[in-house]
């Protein structure tokens, strides 16, 4: 075990883990911030998204030990109100089904928009490539994604 001091949502932790415990199980099981859901445990489906320093990363494949200096975001952190433009469109969209990948979509999504304020329809596809929907909400998400473009660009 190690002490590492980490920098979640603008605060700091203080956690004791492994240094090769993913990210994800610390923000789940030592930070209590559930909002990050585990999907597959490769990086492959996007559920665990989250931004490390503004970019968006697959939490469940990343080490504590990785992070370093470098600020967490989570999904509780995007918006502490909800009130972040994604998170108005997601909702106006009706975008959630069964809601599981959703966080995870919406940091990614997030993480587009930082750097590329009015994306393409093409741009939003690549970008999105790798955030896996099981329910299929494919059409709802790009609609949200326009619709926050819209309101952030």
């Amino acid at each position: 075990m190690a002490t590492f001091d980490i920098s979640i949502n603008g605060q700091q932790h203080q956690i004791e883990a492994d240094p090769d415990t993913p990210i994800l199980w610390v923000l789940r099981d030592h930070a209590n911030l559930v909002g990050t859901k585990y999907g597959c445990g490769i990086g492959q489906c996007g559920a665990c998204t989250v931004h490390l320093n503004g970019v968006a990363i697959r939490s469940c494949s990343l080490p504590i030990s990785a992070v370093e200096d470098k600020p967490i975001t989570t999904i509780e952190g995007l918006s502490a109100d909800g009130t972040h433009a994604l998170q108005q469109a997601w909702l106006e969209h009706d975008v959630p089904q069964c809601g599981y990948c959703q966080a995870g979509q919406i940091m990614n999504a997030a993480a587009l928009l930082k750097d590329n304020p009015s994306p393409s329809d093409a741009e939003i596809d690549k970008a999105m490539n790798g955030n896996i929907c099981r329910c299929g909400t494919y059409v709802r998400i790009k609609a949200a994604i326009k619709t926050a473009s819209s309101r952030i660009g």
